[in-house]
């Protein structure tokens, strides 16, 4: 039976069964990454190894509950950033049966790479961005006061940018998507780029946690150049979108 055809029952019980698979697989995501949290910290801590320059390059904790807090905070991001996959196939699985050849073409091929795009972005947030925006805010004022970096603010301040980091990524492929539904053009698009450039360092300004123009710049041109190359696809996405309007003129169903 086409999922089209399917009673609303049906597509409820199946889709409270992916949402608890789902559920299930975030939840054992979750305790894996507890058990590994030492690591997990360690890991995110690296980029700013060298820097810190307390008690052997260690940040500290003043209250007795902070550091569980962290290790339970960053385990959760860390299983649901690890259940992404299972869970895109869930409404890919869903969602796939009851679109066109076309609708699911583009699912198909949009979700890995939005997962892909945001790697990217957060990879980019780890190695490139965060490094000198930590060695900005620790040596800005360090002849006058000692840094005593506490690890929750560490960690917030690392998470948030690799977050938003992966989002400016996915910037490219909205772009396309937009366009590809005819929201918008890649001549409107281009007519903008002086707008894109302005939100671009204004985006700087609030991702980074410094006011250091060069980290700031950091953030800005990747965001341009994301932008462009949205426009790129921009272009692509119309031009499948008026072949698909001239296709289904022609062949009408």
């Amino acid at each position: 039976m086409n999922k089209r055809e399917m009673p609303a029952r049906a597509h409820l019980v199946e889709l409270r069964r992916r949402m608890v698979w789902s559920a299930l697989f975030v939840v054992v995501a979750t305790g894996t990454a507890f058990a590994f949290h030492q690591q997990i910290l360690v890991l995110l801590m690296e980029p700013a190894k060298g820097f810190a320059g307390v008690d052997g390059g260690k940040p500290v904790y003043l209250d007795l509950t902070e550091f569980i807090g962290v290790a339970m905070k960053v385990s959760l991001l860390v299983g649901l950033a690890a259940s992404i996959p299972f869970v895109l196939f869930q409404i890919v699985m869903f969602a796939a049966p009851g679109l066109n050849k076309s609708e699911r073409f583009y699912l198909y091929t949009l979700l890995p790479m939005s997962l892909v795009a945001f790697l990217a972005g957060a990879a980019f947030g780890y190695r490139i961005l965060f490094p000198p925006a930590v060695n900005f805010l620790l040596t800005f004022g360090s002849e006058i006061a000692t840094p005593l970096p506490r690890i929750g603010n560490y960690m917030n301040l690392m998470l948030s940018l690799l977050f938003w980091m992966g989002i400016v990524f996915e910037t490219p492929l909205v772009l396309f998507f937009l366009s590809r539904i005819g929201v918008v053009t890649s001549e409107w698009l281009a007519q903008r780029r002086k707008y894109a450039v302005i939100i671009a360092f204004i985006a700087g300004a609030i991702i980074t946690p410094t006011f250091d123009p060069i980290n700031q710049t950091f953030v800005a041109v990747p965001i341009i150049v994301l932008y462009e190359l949205g426009i790129w696809l921009a272009k692509l996405g119309t031009r499948n979108r008026r072949r698909s309007r001239e296709k289904a003129t022609e062949d009408p169903v």
